[in-house]
C-alpha cells in the first residue's frame, strides 16, 4: 500500500515506520558489512530496539518536516532506503542519502529511487538546493550522484572520522533550476 513502482523490474519506493522494525533490522543484518563500509547504519542498528529508534526518529522528522525515510522494495524485499537526512524547506535545502544491501546493487535502484525524491522536494517542497554528502572512497555513490546531474562543489579532506579512520567527505549538489531544466529536456 503506498507505493510508488521504480519501473518493471518489481522495484518500488514504499513508506518506512517503526512498526517496521523487525523487518528493517532483517535488512541490515543482510547488508551489515557492505552498507558499514562507508555508513554508520549498522553501528546504530544493532537490535531491534536500535531498528526502531531509527525509525522513530525519521518519522519524527517527517512530522516536523525536517527529514524522509522511504524504503527501496523488490519484489516486496525490503533491500535499501533513501532519505533525506535533513530538510530545511524555509531555507530551501536538503541533504539526500542512501543504502542498499548487496543483492540489490547493480539494478539502478538508488538512482532511481533518489530521482524520485529529488522531483518531490523540488517540486512539491519547493526546495531549491539538493545535496549529495559522500566519502571519496565510495565510488558507487559518486556515480549516482554523476547520473543525477549533480555537481562535485567540494572534498573536505579528512573531515569524517569512521571507525578511527579520518576519511575524505566530497560534497555534490543540484539546484532546482538544474534539476527542472535537465527533467524538461529528458521528457523532450
Amino acid at each position: 500500500m503506498f507505493a510508488t513502482s521504480l519501473g518493471d523490474d518489481g522495484a518500488e519506493l514504499c513508506p518506512l515506520q517503526p512498526w517496521q522494525a523487525e523487518e528493517f533490522l532483517a535488512h541490515v543484518d543482510r547488508g551489515r558489512e557492505f552498507i558499514g563500509r562507508f555508513n554508520g547504519l549498522p553501528d546504530v542498528v544493532e537490535d531491534v530496539a536500535g531498528a526502531r529508534a531509527f525509525l522513530e526518529a525519521y518519522a519524527g522528522k517527517e512530522a516536523s518536516d525536517t527529514g524522509l525515510i522511504r524504503a527501496i522494495r523488490l519484489d516486496g524485499t525490503l533491500v535499501g532506503a533513501v532519505i533525506l537526512r535533513r530538510l530545511d524547506v524555509p531555507q530551501g535545502t536538503a541533504e539526500a542519502g542512501c543504502w542498499l544491501e548487496p543483492a540489490a546493487v547493480g539494478r539502478g535502484l538508488v538512482t532511481r529511487a533518489t530521482r524520485l525524491l529529488i522531483d518531490w522536494a523540488v517540486r512539491e517542497r519547493g526546495v531549491h538546493r539538493v545535496e549529495w554528502w559522500v566519502s571519496a572512497g565510495n565510488a558507487p555513490s559518486i556515480a549516482v550522484a554523476r547520473r543525477l546531474g549533480m555537481r562535485k562543489e567540494a572534498v573536505l579532506r579528512e573531515s569524517y572520522l569512521y571507525r578511527g579512520e579520518r576519511h575524505d567527505e566530497e560534497v555534490w549538489s543540484v539546484l532546482a533550476p538544474e534539476w527542472t531544466a535537465a527533467a524538461e529536456t529528458a521528457a523532450g
